[in-house]
């Protein structure tokens, strides 16, 4: 046995290659990391400016062998160690999908160890439980390049969908508006940059839809980024890229931060959680604390850096807690990219 188990303690070996990032991750308990193991493909992909379904998956076949054992190495344990493999079902680019799934499902056959499909989306939310307990009921916002969703939550692994995208995801209209911009893959941390010495003095629209709704829609909003710098060129202007990005930004975590604050109200939550890629936002960061701290009964959760982009510890966190209400996959578990949060 591992030098830091007991008999009692749970290990997860974690797996996650739902797009663009290998990772592996032994987690105890739920809530400690044990090893964490990231291979990112960020400078394959940056060429092309966004990810390659067909290359990411490539990629995957590569890495998946060597993080798989890098993270066992760095828990200091054994295979026999681990008491179940927690790997992402869905969603996701399909390709690179089955890569995890049947990398887990070949060591939960050789090892005779249970298998435990995870949602990326409850992954993306559970990376909170690695670093404070969940008080119920909670919300959380789920910001990531494919996903902006307001998610209610009674009780553990209870997931309610109140609000979602119509459209283009918030990661996913800050890369195209970088594009516009001709900033580097990946583009929302090169918006934040800029956006932070910029001043937000163009107007642009918020989609705040029908009254009282949840969802969110970032498509006119880029279009609106697009047809300013396209006029100003077309009349010979320069519009500052800084303020241009300022101003972007402040649209879309006005948004955010408003139907966030309300329905945090109108739920009656203890907590917020804040989940996914943008979640490393400075600005959507610090616009959420300013907002909270004025509510004194929700208590606001923002995961660190490490934990806000795709990793595995995050998988293992949310398996573990699946493993323990007594879910498990089979051995005929495939790949998918439609996975429906509420239902898997």
């Amino acid at each position: 046995m591992g030098e830091f188990m007991s008999k009692k303690d749970l290990i997860v070996l974690g797996i996650e290659t739902s797009c663009d990032e290998t990772a592996a991750s032994v987690v105890k308990n739920g809530t400690e990391i044990l090893s964490n193991v990231v291979a990112s493909q960020i400078e394959s992909h940056r060429r092309f400016g966004g990810v390659v379904p067909e290359l990411a998956s490539r990629h995957h076949v590569e890495q998946i062998t060597i993080v798989i054992e890098e993270a066992i190495k760095k828990a200091k344990i054994t295979f026999d160690d681990v008491d179940a493999i927690a790997v992402t079902e869905g969603p996701g680019l399909v390709g690179a999908l089955l890569v995890g799934v049947n990398a887990a499902k070949a060591l939960a056959f050789s090892l005779n160890k249970p298998l435990v499909g995870v949602h990326h989306i409850a992954g993306h939310i559970y990376a909170n439980r690695l670093i404070t307990d969940f008080t119920f009921p909670l919300l959380s916002l789920v910001v990531s390049g494919g996903h902006t969703e307001l998610i209610y939550m009674e009780k553990d692994g209870a997931f309610q969908v109140i609000g979602e995208t119509l459209d283009d995801a918030a990661g996913e209209a800050y890369d195209k508006v970088a594009r516009t911009l001709n900033l580097p893959y990946p583009g929302g941390p090169h918006i934040d940059k800029l956006a932070q010495v910029g001043t937000p003095n163009i107007q642009l629209p918020r989609a705040w839809l029908e009254e009282g709704s949840y969802d969110f829609s970032f498509s006119g909003l880029k279009s609106a980024v697009i047809n300013t710098l396209h006029n100003a060129e077309q009349r010979g202007e320069k519009i500052s890229p800084e303020d241009l990005a300022a101003s972007f930004q402040a649209s879309v975590i006005e948004v955010l931060t408003a139907k966030t604050v309300r329905a945090a109200k109108e739920y009656s939550v203890k907590q917020v959680l804040l989940a996914g890629g943008v979640a490393a936002n400075k600005g959507l960061r610090a616009s959420l604390e300013k907002a909270f701290s004025e509510l004194d009964e929700v208590e606001l959760i923002i995961p660190p850096l490490y934990l806000c982009t795709d990793n595995a510890a995050m998988i293992a966190a949310a398996g573990s807690m699946l493993y323990e209400a007594g879910k498990r996959g089979k051995l005929d578990m495939n790949a998918n990219p439609g996975l429906d949060i509420e239902n898997f």
